[in-house]
C-alpha cells in the first residue's frame, strides 16, 4: 500500500477531498518525524513506538574479496509495534513462502478506527 492510497481511502471514508487528506497525512508523518529527530523516540499508543538508536561502529568482511571493512557508527531508527497491532498481525492467516497478506482486513476488525 502507498501514501496515495492511503490517502485515497481517508479522503473516501471522512469525506475531505483527496488534496486536504494528502495534506493532513503529510503533516501528520512530518511531525512524526521532528518528534523523532529532536526527542529521539515517539510512542503513538496502541500503534507503537518509533525510536532511534546507536549502532556502535564494528569491523565487517566483504564477501566477495574477504577484505575487512571498517562499518562506523551510525544512528537507525527502530519500531515496536503496539500490542494490538501485535496482536491482529499474530493472527494473519500467512503460510510460509505466501508473497500476499490477506487483506481483509475491514472496519470490523479495527473497531476504534472506523
Amino acid at each position: 500500500m502507498t501514501k496515495k492510497e492511503i490517502v485515497r481511502m481517508i479522503s473516501e471514508e471522512m469525506g475531505l477531498t483527496q488534496l486536504q487528506t494528502k495534506d493532513i497525512v503529510q503533516r501528520t508523518l512530518d511531525e512524526i518525524t521532528r518528534t523523532l529527530v529532536a526527542e529521539g523516540r515517539i510512542e503513538l499508543r496502541n500503534f507503537g513506538v518509533f525510536e532511534i538508536k546507536r549502532h556502535a561502529p564494528r569491523k565487517a568482511r566483504n564477501p566477495r574479496t574477504g577484505e575487512k571493512v571498517d562499518i562506523p557508527a551510525k544512528n537507525v531508527v527502530t519500531f515496536k509495534p503496539g500490542k494490538e497491532m501485535e496482536e491482529l498481525v499474530r493472527k494473519l492467516d500467512i503460510e510460509p513462502g505466501d508473497s500476499e497478506p490477506d487483506t481483509s482486513a475491514t472496519a470490523e476488525t479495527f473497531p476504534r478506527l472506523a
